[in-house]
Protein backbone atom coordinates (compact mmCIF):
# COMPACT_ATOMS: atom_id res chain seq x y z
CA UNK A 1 0.00 0.00 0.00
CA UNK A 2 2.90 2.34 0.89
CA UNK A 3 4.61 1.71 -2.34
CA UNK A 4 1.91 2.11 -4.62
CA UNK A 5 1.03 5.59 -4.39
CA UNK A 6 2.46 8.85 -5.17
CA UNK A 7 4.19 10.77 -2.63
CA UNK A 8 3.08 14.11 -1.73
CA UNK A 9 3.39 16.51 1.81
CA UNK A 10 2.66 19.71 0.35
CA UNK A 11 -0.91 19.03 0.71
CA UNK A 12 -0.71 19.35 4.29
CA UNK A 13 0.44 22.69 4.78
CA UNK A 14 -0.49 24.88 7.60
CA UNK A 15 -3.81 26.51 7.25
CA UNK A 16 -5.71 29.30 8.78
CA UNK A 17 -6.90 28.95 12.47
CA UNK A 18 -9.71 26.36 11.99
CA UNK A 19 -11.48 28.08 15.13
CA UNK A 20 -14.11 30.39 15.42
CA UNK A 21 -13.81 32.25 18.42
CA UNK A 22 -17.70 33.02 20.47
CA UNK A 23 -18.69 36.20 20.79
CA UNK A 24 -18.13 37.72 24.48
CA UNK A 25 -15.56 35.67 27.04
CA UNK A 26 -18.66 34.04 28.83
CA UNK A 27 -20.76 31.91 27.04
CA UNK A 28 -24.01 29.57 28.13
CA UNK A 29 -24.90 26.50 26.72
CA UNK A 30 -28.20 25.20 27.90
CA UNK A 31 -30.89 23.12 27.01
CA UNK A 32 -28.92 20.10 25.61
CA UNK A 33 -28.83 16.41 27.54
CA UNK A 34 -25.47 16.63 29.33
CA UNK A 35 -23.16 13.34 29.77
CA UNK A 36 -20.76 14.22 32.55
CA UNK A 37 -17.84 11.64 31.22
CA UNK A 38 -18.72 9.66 34.92
CA UNK A 39 -20.18 7.27 36.14
CA UNK A 40 -22.85 9.78 37.10
CA UNK A 41 -26.55 10.04 35.18
CA UNK A 42 -27.20 12.25 32.39
CA UNK A 43 -28.50 15.52 33.15
CA UNK A 44 -31.75 15.42 30.38
CA UNK A 45 -31.47 18.80 30.24
CA UNK A 46 -28.65 20.63 31.24
CA UNK A 47 -26.86 24.24 31.31
CA UNK A 48 -22.86 24.74 30.75
CA UNK A 49 -21.40 28.42 31.71
CA UNK A 50 -18.30 28.66 30.19
CA UNK A 51 -15.30 31.85 31.02
CA UNK A 52 -11.99 32.03 29.65
CA UNK A 53 -12.15 28.69 28.30
CA UNK A 54 -12.98 26.56 31.24
CA UNK A 55 -16.52 25.24 32.45
CA UNK A 56 -17.34 27.78 35.57
CA UNK A 57 -20.67 25.96 36.23
CA UNK A 58 -22.82 22.54 34.99
CA UNK A 59 -26.88 22.26 36.21
CA UNK A 60 -29.99 21.70 34.93
CA UNK A 61 -31.30 24.49 32.77
CA UNK A 62 -32.54 27.11 34.97
CA UNK A 63 -30.22 26.42 37.74
CA UNK A 64 -27.03 27.74 36.42
CA UNK A 65 -26.82 31.53 37.17
CA UNK A 66 -25.19 33.77 33.97
CA UNK A 67 -23.93 36.84 34.47
CA UNK A 68 -25.18 39.99 32.80
CA UNK A 69 -23.67 39.91 29.24
CA UNK A 70 -23.52 36.69 28.79
CA UNK A 71 -23.83 34.84 25.55
CA UNK A 72 -26.47 31.92 25.40
CA UNK A 73 -26.28 29.28 22.84
CA UNK A 74 -29.54 26.85 23.00
CA UNK A 75 -28.81 23.43 22.34
CA UNK A 76 -32.16 21.97 23.01
CA UNK A 77 -32.40 18.96 21.52
CA UNK A 78 -28.78 17.87 21.22
CA UNK A 79 -26.59 15.84 23.38
CA UNK A 80 -23.44 17.05 24.76
CA UNK A 81 -20.26 14.86 26.01
CA UNK A 82 -16.67 15.48 26.96
CA UNK A 83 -14.32 15.12 23.97
CA UNK A 84 -11.88 12.11 24.15
CA UNK A 85 -8.52 11.38 25.21
CA UNK A 86 -6.59 8.75 23.21
CA UNK A 87 -3.83 7.62 24.62
CA UNK A 88 -2.28 5.85 21.93
CA UNK A 89 -1.64 6.68 17.99
CA UNK A 90 1.49 6.53 15.77
CA UNK A 91 1.38 10.25 14.67
CA UNK A 92 3.65 11.64 11.96
CA UNK A 93 4.48 8.87 9.35
CA UNK A 94 1.11 9.32 7.40
CA UNK A 95 0.84 11.25 4.55
CA UNK A 96 -2.17 9.63 2.75
CA UNK A 97 -0.45 9.43 -0.35
CA UNK A 98 2.89 8.14 1.22
CA UNK A 99 3.83 6.87 4.50
CA UNK A 100 7.58 7.46 6.00
CA UNK A 101 10.26 8.81 8.03
CA UNK A 102 10.19 12.17 5.53
CA UNK A 103 6.30 13.03 6.41
CA UNK A 104 7.62 13.44 10.51
CA UNK A 105 7.53 17.38 10.79
CA UNK A 106 5.86 19.67 12.82
CA UNK A 107 3.18 20.50 9.35
CA UNK A 108 2.36 17.00 8.97
CA UNK A 109 2.06 16.29 13.51
CA UNK A 110 -0.53 19.26 13.31
CA UNK A 111 -2.48 18.12 10.45
CA UNK A 112 -3.06 14.50 12.54
CA UNK A 113 -4.15 16.81 15.59
CA UNK A 114 -6.17 18.57 13.47
CA UNK A 115 -8.38 15.60 12.38
CA UNK A 116 -8.20 14.77 15.84
CA UNK A 117 -9.95 17.60 17.39
CA UNK A 118 -12.50 17.42 14.30
CA UNK A 119 -13.82 14.34 15.38
CA UNK A 120 -13.79 15.38 18.33
CA UNK A 121 -10.65 14.36 20.20
CA UNK A 122 -9.29 16.72 23.22
CA UNK A 123 -5.83 15.04 23.64
CA UNK A 124 -4.13 12.76 21.64
CA UNK A 125 -0.93 10.19 22.58
CA UNK A 126 1.68 9.48 20.58
CA UNK A 127 3.44 6.43 21.31
CA UNK A 128 6.95 5.43 21.57
CA UNK A 129 7.52 5.77 17.74
CA UNK A 130 8.08 9.53 17.14
CA UNK A 131 10.80 11.63 17.62
CA UNK A 132 11.35 12.75 21.38
CA UNK A 133 13.23 16.44 20.87
CA UNK A 134 10.83 17.06 18.01
CA UNK A 135 7.57 16.23 20.21
CA UNK A 136 8.74 17.61 23.01
CA UNK A 137 9.21 20.99 21.44
CA UNK A 138 5.88 20.42 19.77
CA UNK A 139 3.99 20.17 23.25
CA UNK A 140 6.58 23.38 24.69
CA UNK A 141 4.85 25.37 21.62
CA UNK A 142 1.40 24.29 21.73
CA UNK A 143 1.62 24.94 25.63
CA UNK A 144 2.67 28.59 24.60
CA UNK A 145 0.01 29.06 22.14
CA UNK A 146 0.80 27.58 18.61
CA UNK A 147 -1.40 25.20 16.70
CA UNK A 148 -4.62 25.99 18.45
CA UNK A 149 -7.84 24.24 17.02
CA UNK A 150 -5.44 21.13 17.22
CA UNK A 151 -5.89 18.41 19.68
CA UNK A 152 -3.09 18.57 22.83
CA UNK A 153 -0.49 16.38 21.97
CA UNK A 154 1.08 13.81 24.67
CA UNK A 155 3.92 11.80 23.68
CA UNK A 156 5.95 9.10 25.55
CA UNK A 157 9.23 7.24 24.15
CA UNK A 158 9.79 3.40 23.82
CA UNK A 159 12.41 0.71 24.82
CA UNK A 160 12.57 -2.62 22.43
CA UNK A 161 15.58 -4.94 21.96
CA UNK A 162 17.98 -4.34 19.02
CA UNK A 163 16.00 -4.73 15.49
CA UNK A 164 12.63 -5.75 18.17
CA UNK A 165 9.70 -3.42 19.00
CA UNK A 166 7.66 -2.14 16.46
CA UNK A 167 6.08 -4.24 13.56
CA UNK A 168 7.25 -4.40 10.42
CA UNK A 169 5.17 -1.25 9.16
CA UNK A 170 5.93 1.19 11.77
CA UNK A 171 10.18 -0.15 11.18
CA UNK A 172 10.41 1.28 8.06
CA UNK A 173 10.06 4.99 9.70
CA UNK A 174 11.28 4.38 13.07
CA UNK A 175 14.50 2.83 11.89
CA UNK A 176 15.74 5.82 9.58
CA UNK A 177 14.89 8.16 12.50
CA UNK A 178 16.30 6.05 15.55
CA UNK A 179 13.17 7.14 17.86
CA UNK A 180 13.23 3.47 19.68
CA UNK A 181 15.32 3.46 22.65
CA UNK A 182 17.39 0.15 22.09
CA UNK A 183 18.67 -1.89 25.21
CA UNK A 184 19.81 -5.25 26.24
CA UNK A 185 20.85 -5.37 29.65
CA UNK A 186 19.01 -4.35 32.84
CA UNK A 187 21.85 -1.63 33.11
CA UNK A 188 21.19 0.06 29.47
CA UNK A 189 16.93 -0.16 30.07
CA UNK A 190 17.40 1.68 33.72
CA UNK A 191 19.51 4.34 31.95
CA UNK A 192 17.30 4.76 29.33
CA UNK A 193 14.13 5.57 31.90
CA UNK A 194 16.52 7.85 33.53
CA UNK A 195 16.88 10.05 30.87
CA UNK A 196 13.30 9.97 29.55
CA UNK A 197 12.39 11.09 33.40
CA UNK A 198 15.01 14.26 33.41
CA UNK A 199 13.13 15.57 30.53
CA UNK A 200 9.88 15.75 32.36
CA UNK A 201 8.46 12.54 30.72
CA UNK A 202 6.06 11.02 32.79
CA UNK A 203 5.41 7.42 30.35
CA UNK A 204 7.24 5.08 28.78
CA UNK A 205 6.26 2.48 26.13
CA UNK A 206 7.92 -0.97 26.29
CA UNK A 207 7.74 -3.65 23.37
CA UNK A 208 7.38 -7.23 24.74
CA UNK A 209 6.44 -9.44 21.63
CA UNK A 210 8.57 -11.50 19.20
CA UNK A 211 6.27 -11.32 16.33
CA UNK A 212 5.49 -15.27 16.26
CA UNK A 213 9.28 -15.69 16.89
CA UNK A 214 10.74 -13.43 14.04
CA UNK A 215 11.36 -11.08 16.37
CA UNK A 216 13.94 -10.45 19.64
CA UNK A 217 11.85 -9.52 22.85
CA UNK A 218 12.80 -7.36 25.30
CA UNK A 219 14.06 -10.18 27.84
CA UNK A 220 12.54 -10.59 31.59
CA UNK A 221 15.67 -8.62 33.10
CA UNK A 222 14.85 -5.47 31.01
CA UNK A 223 11.45 -5.39 31.11
CA UNK A 224 11.41 -5.68 34.51
CA UNK A 225 14.50 -2.84 35.36
CA UNK A 226 11.90 -0.78 33.18
CA UNK A 227 9.28 -0.88 35.79
CA UNK A 228 11.29 -1.19 38.63
CA UNK A 229 12.78 2.62 37.36
CA UNK A 230 9.98 4.05 35.93
CA UNK A 231 7.81 3.68 39.62
CA UNK A 232 10.93 5.06 41.09
CA UNK A 233 10.57 7.71 39.31
CA UNK A 234 6.56 8.05 39.31
CA UNK A 235 6.20 6.88 35.66
CA UNK A 236 3.94 5.12 33.99
CA UNK A 237 4.96 2.15 31.52
CA UNK A 238 2.86 0.87 29.10
CA UNK A 239 3.55 -2.85 27.83
CA UNK A 240 3.10 -4.08 24.34
CA UNK A 241 2.40 -7.62 24.59
CA UNK A 242 -0.13 -9.51 22.69
CA UNK A 243 0.28 -13.25 23.99
CA UNK A 244 -1.14 -14.81 26.86
CA UNK A 245 2.38 -15.66 29.03
CA UNK A 246 3.78 -12.17 27.94
CA UNK A 247 0.62 -10.32 29.22
CA UNK A 248 0.98 -12.58 32.92
CA UNK A 249 4.88 -11.87 32.44
CA UNK A 250 4.22 -8.18 32.30
CA UNK A 251 1.47 -7.71 34.80
CA UNK A 252 3.36 -9.64 37.58
CA UNK A 253 6.13 -7.58 36.74
CA UNK A 254 4.20 -4.19 37.65
CA UNK A 255 3.35 -3.11 33.67
CA UNK A 256 0.58 -0.58 34.55
CA UNK A 257 -0.91 -0.34 31.20
CA UNK A 258 -1.65 -3.39 28.88
CA UNK A 259 -1.65 -2.53 25.53
CA UNK A 260 -3.25 -4.88 23.25
CA UNK A 261 -5.66 -7.93 23.49
CA UNK A 262 -5.06 -11.56 23.55
CA UNK A 263 -7.14 -12.29 20.72
CA UNK A 264 -6.52 -15.96 19.45
CA UNK A 265 -5.62 -17.74 22.92
CA UNK A 266 -8.38 -18.40 26.01
CA UNK A 267 -7.74 -16.24 29.12
CA UNK A 268 -6.39 -18.47 32.06
CA UNK A 269 -7.18 -18.16 35.54
CA UNK A 270 -3.78 -16.63 36.21
CA UNK A 271 -4.33 -13.95 33.87
CA UNK A 272 -7.60 -13.05 35.51
CA UNK A 273 -6.35 -13.53 38.53
CA UNK A 274 -3.34 -10.60 37.91
CA UNK A 275 -5.79 -8.68 36.39
CA UNK A 276 -8.03 -8.93 39.71
CA UNK A 277 -5.23 -7.95 41.86
CA UNK A 278 -3.62 -4.69 39.61
CA UNK A 279 -6.86 -3.78 37.95
CA UNK A 280 -4.70 -2.39 35.05
CA UNK A 281 -4.96 0.22 32.54
CA UNK A 282 -6.07 -1.71 29.10
CA UNK A 283 -5.76 -0.18 25.88
CA UNK A 284 -7.39 -2.82 24.08
CA UNK A 285 -6.93 -1.24 20.20
CA UNK A 286 -9.21 -3.98 18.45
CA UNK A 287 -10.89 -1.20 15.86
CA UNK A 288 -7.38 -2.03 13.72
CA UNK A 289 -8.51 -4.71 11.96
CA UNK A 290 -12.11 -3.19 11.47
CA UNK A 291 -13.15 -3.41 7.78
CA UNK A 292 -16.22 -1.07 7.93
CA UNK A 293 -14.89 2.42 6.64
CA UNK A 294 -13.10 0.72 3.79
CA UNK A 295 -15.41 -2.14 2.40
CA UNK A 296 -18.33 -0.06 1.79
CA UNK A 297 -19.48 3.93 1.68
CA UNK A 298 -18.75 5.47 5.21
CA UNK A 299 -19.13 8.98 4.96
CA UNK A 300 -18.32 9.76 8.15
CA UNK A 301 -14.69 8.31 7.03
CA UNK A 302 -14.30 9.93 3.82
CA UNK A 303 -15.49 13.18 5.09
CA UNK A 304 -11.88 14.01 6.11
CA UNK A 305 -9.95 12.18 3.15
CA UNK A 306 -9.91 13.05 -0.91
CA UNK A 307 -12.38 11.25 -2.82
CA UNK A 308 -9.09 9.75 -4.85
CA UNK A 309 -7.19 8.80 -1.55
CA UNK A 310 -10.10 6.96 -0.36
CA UNK A 311 -10.60 5.08 -3.77
CA UNK A 312 -6.78 3.72 -3.69
CA UNK A 313 -7.00 3.03 0.17
CA UNK A 314 -9.57 0.52 -0.96
CA UNK A 315 -8.32 -0.64 -3.67
CA UNK A 316 -5.39 -1.60 -1.96
CA UNK A 317 -5.89 -3.83 0.93
CA UNK A 318 -1.92 -5.98 0.63
CA UNK A 319 -1.63 -4.25 4.42
CA UNK A 320 -3.93 -5.09 6.33
CA UNK A 321 -3.37 -9.01 6.83
CA UNK A 322 -6.65 -10.07 8.85
CA UNK A 323 -9.15 -8.67 6.44
CA UNK A 324 -7.38 -9.77 2.75
CA UNK A 325 -10.19 -8.74 1.00
CA UNK A 326 -14.21 -6.96 1.52
CA UNK A 327 -15.79 -10.81 1.59
CA UNK A 328 -16.27 -12.70 4.45
CA UNK A 329 -14.05 -13.28 7.09
CA UNK A 330 -11.16 -15.79 6.51
CA UNK A 331 -11.33 -18.61 8.75
CA UNK A 332 -8.33 -17.43 10.72
CA UNK A 333 -10.04 -13.93 11.19
CA UNK A 334 -13.25 -15.51 12.25
CA UNK A 335 -11.88 -17.56 15.03
CA UNK A 336 -10.03 -14.40 16.50
CA UNK A 337 -13.37 -12.79 16.28
CA UNK A 338 -14.92 -15.63 18.42
CA UNK A 339 -12.03 -15.66 20.93
CA UNK A 340 -11.85 -11.83 21.18
CA UNK A 341 -15.80 -11.87 22.17
CA UNK A 342 -15.19 -14.78 24.98
CA UNK A 343 -11.91 -13.08 26.33
CA UNK A 344 -12.91 -9.05 26.34
CA UNK A 345 -16.03 -9.88 28.81
CA UNK A 346 -14.06 -12.16 31.10
CA UNK A 347 -11.37 -9.06 31.14
CA UNK A 348 -13.96 -6.24 31.98
CA UNK A 349 -15.39 -8.69 34.65
CA UNK A 350 -11.85 -9.10 36.11
CA UNK A 351 -11.30 -5.26 36.48
CA UNK A 352 -9.51 -4.46 33.66
CA UNK A 353 -10.00 -0.84 33.15
CA UNK A 354 -10.49 0.04 29.45
CA UNK A 355 -9.47 3.48 28.00
CA UNK A 356 -9.36 4.58 24.45
CA UNK A 357 -6.53 3.43 22.12
CA UNK A 358 -6.54 3.03 18.42
CA UNK A 359 -2.93 2.96 16.98
CA UNK A 360 -3.72 4.76 14.04
CA UNK A 361 -1.00 6.29 12.00
CA UNK A 362 0.27 2.98 10.60
CA UNK A 363 -2.84 1.75 7.88
CA UNK A 364 -4.29 4.41 5.98
CA UNK A 365 -7.85 3.04 6.24
CA UNK A 366 -7.83 3.31 9.91
CA UNK A 367 -7.52 7.03 10.02
CA UNK A 368 -7.06 9.95 12.69
CA UNK A 369 -10.01 10.59 14.64
CA UNK A 370 -12.59 8.31 13.08
CA UNK A 371 -10.78 5.44 14.22
CA UNK A 372 -11.87 6.57 17.72
CA UNK A 373 -15.79 5.89 16.86
CA UNK A 374 -14.62 2.73 15.53
CA UNK A 375 -13.08 1.47 18.91
CA UNK A 376 -16.06 2.50 20.85
CA UNK A 377 -18.76 0.75 18.84
CA UNK A 378 -16.22 -2.24 18.65
CA UNK A 379 -16.39 -2.56 22.56
CA UNK A 380 -20.12 -1.99 22.95
CA UNK A 381 -20.82 -4.79 20.46
CA UNK A 382 -18.29 -7.30 22.47
CA UNK A 383 -21.04 -6.56 25.59
CA UNK A 384 -19.53 -3.61 27.56
CA UNK A 385 -22.48 -0.38 27.87
CA UNK A 386 -22.60 2.96 25.55
CA UNK A 387 -21.93 4.84 29.33
CA UNK A 388 -19.33 2.44 30.32
CA UNK A 389 -17.84 3.08 26.54
CA UNK A 390 -18.03 6.73 27.11
CA UNK A 391 -16.36 6.61 30.59
CA UNK A 392 -13.65 4.68 29.19
CA UNK A 393 -13.16 7.33 26.57
CA UNK A 394 -13.02 10.33 28.80
CA UNK A 395 -12.65 11.11 31.95
CA UNK A 396 -10.93 7.35 32.21
CA UNK A 397 -7.85 7.84 29.66
CA UNK A 398 -7.77 11.70 30.91
CA UNK A 399 -6.95 10.83 34.26
CA UNK A 400 -4.34 7.76 33.14
CA UNK A 401 -2.43 10.59 31.06
CA UNK A 402 -2.05 13.21 33.83
CA UNK A 403 -4.85 15.49 32.29
CA UNK A 404 -7.26 16.64 35.22
CA UNK A 405 -8.41 19.39 33.26
CA UNK A 406 -10.03 17.34 30.50
CA UNK A 407 -12.27 14.16 29.95
CA UNK A 408 -15.28 15.40 32.29
CA UNK A 409 -18.09 18.12 31.86
CA UNK A 410 -17.47 19.67 35.55
CA UNK A 411 -16.21 23.04 36.75
CA UNK A 412 -12.48 23.55 36.48
CA UNK A 413 -11.86 21.53 33.68
CA UNK A 414 -11.62 22.64 29.97
CA UNK A 415 -14.46 23.49 27.65
CA UNK A 416 -13.65 20.70 25.73
CA UNK A 417 -16.91 18.78 24.61
CA UNK A 418 -18.54 17.54 21.48
CA UNK A 419 -22.16 18.37 20.51
CA UNK A 420 -23.88 15.80 19.07
CA UNK A 421 -27.55 15.37 17.13
CA UNK A 422 -28.39 12.16 18.80
CA UNK A 423 -27.85 10.46 21.83
CA UNK A 424 -24.95 7.86 22.22
CA UNK A 425 -26.57 6.45 25.42
CA UNK A 426 -29.12 5.01 23.12
CA UNK A 427 -27.30 3.78 20.25
CA UNK A 428 -22.77 4.31 20.50
CA UNK A 429 -23.12 5.37 16.39
CA UNK A 430 -24.69 8.60 17.43
CA UNK A 431 -21.11 9.82 18.82
CA UNK A 432 -20.30 10.00 15.00
CA UNK A 433 -23.51 12.35 14.63
CA UNK A 434 -21.35 15.26 15.91
CA UNK A 435 -23.16 19.06 15.04
CA UNK A 436 -19.92 20.78 16.86
CA UNK A 437 -16.67 20.12 18.80
CA UNK A 438 -15.27 22.95 21.28
CA UNK A 439 -11.88 23.30 22.47
CA UNK A 440 -11.30 25.13 25.04
CA UNK A 441 -13.98 26.74 24.60
CA UNK A 442 -13.83 27.73 21.29
CA UNK A 443 -15.96 26.28 18.41
CA UNK A 444 -13.84 24.26 15.79
CA UNK A 445 -14.38 25.12 11.97
CA UNK A 446 -15.37 22.00 10.87
CA UNK A 447 -16.58 22.84 7.45
CA UNK A 448 -12.67 24.82 6.99
CA UNK A 449 -11.43 21.57 8.25
CA UNK A 450 -13.47 19.45 5.52
CA UNK A 451 -12.64 21.68 3.29
CA UNK A 452 -9.15 21.35 3.62
CA UNK A 453 -8.72 17.37 4.35
CA UNK A 454 -10.38 16.98 1.66
CA UNK A 455 -8.39 18.94 -1.33
CA UNK A 456 -7.27 16.73 -3.79
CA UNK A 457 -3.30 16.84 -3.25
CA UNK A 458 -1.07 17.80 -6.09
Amino acid sequence: MRRSITSVVSWLALAALPLAQMAGSTVLFEGARLILGDSSPPIERGAILVEGGRIRAVGAAGAVAAPPGTRRVDLSGRTVMPAMVNVHVHIGYEGYTSWGAANHTPANVEDHLLREAFYGVAATTTVGSSPTAQMLTFQRDQRAGAYRGASRLLFMPGIAPPHGGPDHILREATEPLGVVHEVTTAAEARAAVRGMAAQGIGHVKMWVDDRNGTYPKLSPEAYRAVVDEAHARKMLVHAHAIQLDDQKAVLAAGADVLVHMVQRQPLDDALLGLVKAKRPYWATVIGLGDPTALCSPDPFFEQAIPPAVVARIRATLERRPLVPSCGPLPANAADRERQMAINFPRMLAAGARVVLATDTGIQPGHTFGSGEHVELARWVQLGMSPAEAIVAATSRPAALMGQQDLGRLAPGHRASFVVLEANPLENILHTRRIADVYLDGLRVDREALRARFTREPR
